[in-house]
């Protein structure tokens, strides 16, 4: 039974755990991630915790699909509010969700998108579908606009064998049946996308933001917008 007091309250410690895990990734980044550390502040033994996350790199999975996760959410509410047929504002909705939730949850969107942490490779098994949804949210939207003769797509070079490989690769991880420019323009804008936000979470515009950081944000996704070829 999985609504036993046992089961409950291990539920409970697991909760306990992940937001004792989140403080410390906020206060000393993920590199200092430990579990030593979390017991303590749980307040049991270092070997006690231990039943419940094996080690520091189970823990930084268990974080990783979390934050995942709370961003997949926060888009696809966010989307979910905005017209089927507003292809435009819904691609526009995507990175306004991204900005306000890593602007609120900056450790956490160090851990999905900043530096490695030494030691520690992510479990792709357990990593990947959480880790992709809000580039899935975005195929979804061209794929939708390009139905709907809304996306403009641009006559193209053949890309090269690799870059072809890579492109069906994405194709098939998707079930989107985009054409090479189209599905190359979305991976574009979404890199942009997250790397402008990446600018403004890790002040790499300066102390004061360029003076109105999302004014320059709400540019940046018209530009994305534009040349992704969103035309409604």
């Amino acid at each position: 039974m999985s609504d036993t007091p046992r089961a409950r309250a291990r539920a409970q410690t697991m909760r306990d755990i992940a937001r004792i895990g989140r403080e410390h990734l906020a206060q000393h980044g993920a590199a200092a991630l430990s579990l030593r550390a979390v017991a303590r502040d749980l307040g049991v033994v270092s070997s006690a915790v231990y039943r419940y996350v094996a080690s520091r790199d189970e823990l930084l999975t268990m974080l990783l699909v979390e934050g995942y996760s709370e961003l997949g959410d926060a888009v696809d509410d966010a989307v979910a509010k905005v017209p089927e047929g507003a292809h435009r504002e819904r691609f526009l909705t995507v990175g306004r969700a991204v900005r306000r939730w890593a602007l609120a949850e900056p450790a956490m969107y160090a851990l999905l998108y900043g530096a490695p942490v030494p030691g520690y490779a992510a479990p792709e098994e357990q990593t990947t579908v959480p880790g992709t949804r809000v580039a899935r949210t975005l195929l979804d939207i061209a794929a939708a606009a390009h139905a709907d003769g809304a996306l403009t797509v641009p006559d193209a070079p053949k890309p090269g064998a690799a870059l072809a490989r890579g492109l069906e690769g994405v194709r098939e991880q998707f079930a989107n049946d985009l054409p090479d420019a189209a599905i190359a323009r979305g991976v574009l804008a979404w890199a942009a996308m997250f790397g402008c936000v990446s600018f403004e979470v890790f002040g790499q515009y300066g102390p004061d933001g360029l003076g109105d950081p999302e004014a320059l944000f709400e540019r940046h996704l018209d530009a994305l917008a534009d040349d992704a070829g969103f035309s409604a």
